[in-house]
């Protein structure tokens, strides 16, 4: 117990807060390293939560290597983003998905993580080569524009989702 009281003084009292963020991002660095030597992909995520109950921070990001010709690539999701006009981050209410899309043979293949969620929760909407996904369920809110490699029909789509893992399929 006392190490445990330890531990969460040498954080300035917030376990797992900013001094376990800055702890994190050390190694963090060892990891980007290995990861462009093998041409893998590394995922983190985590929650900070707030004094109050309704504060709740979800973030997360994938560094993708070895992805051909783009170089190393960084995707964050969660609900916490840095505000453009006033330079703060914020907690918003909805939260930005992790979506992968991948170039199959006869279609591309969109797969968006959406905890909470299920088929009759999500909207679809394309225009052009942009396409969003948007859903809700009670406290729980996602959008995500998504940039594909090229125009799709919404009326060819194939839309499956299964514990919380949408999946896409939009033929050639």
């Amino acid at each position: 117990m006392a190490e445990k009281k330890k531990d969460r003084n040498s954080h300035g009292g917030m376990e797992g807060g900013l001094g376990g963020i800055l702890k994190g991002l050390g190694g963090l660095l060892e990891k980007l390293s290995e990861l462009a030597e093998t041409g893998r992909e590394l995922s983190k995520t985590g929650e900070i939560r707030g004094p109050e109950k309704q504060l709740r921070g979800i973030y997360g990001f994938t560094v993708k290597v070895g992805l051909g010709d783009e170089g190393p690539r960084i995707e964050p999701f969660g609900n916490i983003r840095r505000d453009f006009k006033s330079g703060r981050t914020e907690v918003q209410e909805v939260r930005e998905p992790m979506v992968d899309v991948f170039e199959e043979e006869d279609h591309l293949l969109l797969l968006a993580e959406l905890p909470g969620i299920s088929k009759e929760d999500v909207r679809i909407d394309v225009k052009d080569d942009v396409l969003t996904i948007s859903a809700e369920r009670g406290d729980k809110k996602y959008r995500k524009e998504v940039l594909l490699p090229r125009s799709v029909s919404k009326e060819k789509m194939q839309v499956s989702c299964n514990n919380g893992v949408l999946e896409i399929k939009c033929p050639k």
